[in-house]
């Protein structure tokens, strides 16, 4: 008797977990093509924030590269995306790591033209300290803005630093390595950046975008 009722508490759950796994195969179904349409919008938003559409007419999010380079923080792989005008490259954005920040790595998305202008930054990740460090972020301070149309002329440009390192950007009060973590960064990833149009046509294009 107990076998008979184990048996069909067995089944029972074996019905159960088929019925679970079809729906949710049905939903991811349903909803991927939303997802992955969302996901592009989310990262042309950003591409956008970095780089202005009216220096461009490719498709930005889809001119994909990747580059691995220690300038950029690590010798992991990090996304290149090509501005195009008229097929000419004439600026981009590159993803870049300040492993320098006061709780660890903070991550960028730097947009540059091939002449050393820097045309935005912004944080895609980071641990800093909520009401200190966190004002690398948008939606908490606008420091990052003064990063933006700003010249690198050389590696090792001083006005690239923070005010109390000779520089010229404001660091936060009480809060000096994290802001010093993202100018540097900056300036690394946009010098690196001048030497991109020749090699462009040598590295990996990105599996997915």
């Amino acid at each position: 008797m107990m076998i008979e009722i184990l048996k069909r508490h067995g089944l029972t759950l074996a019905i159960f977990a088929a019925c679970t796994t079809g729906l949710t195969a049905v939903v991811y179904n349903l909803t991927a093509n939303t997802i992955a349409q969302q996901a592009a919008l989310e990262k042309q938003k950003l591409l956008d924030q970095v780089i202005p559409q009216s220096l461009y007419n490719n498709n930005l999010s889809n001119d994909c590269y990747i580059l691995t380079d220690k300038a950029l923080g690590n010798e992991k792989p990090h996304k290149l995306y090509v501005a195009r005008f008229d097929g000419k490259p004439v600026a981009a954005a590159l993803e870049s790591t300040a492993p320098d920040g006061y709780s660890g790595a903070i991550e960028l998305l730097i947009g540059a033209d091939f002449q050393g202008k820097v045309l935005g930054v912004r944080v895609t990740a980071h641990k800093e300290t909520p009401g200190l460090g966190d004002k690398i972020e948008t939606r908490i301070s606008d420091w990052i803005y003064s990063l933006s149309d700003k010249f690198i002329t050389s590696e090792n440009d001083a006005h690239w630093a923070v005010k109390k390192d000779g520089g010229d950007f404001d660091q936060f009060t009480g809060a000096t390595i994290t802001p010093r973590a993202v100018v540097n960064a900056s300036k690394r990833t946009a010098w690196l950046m001048q030497s991109l149009p020749e090699k462009i046509d040598t590295l990996a294009v990105c599996e997915a975008n």
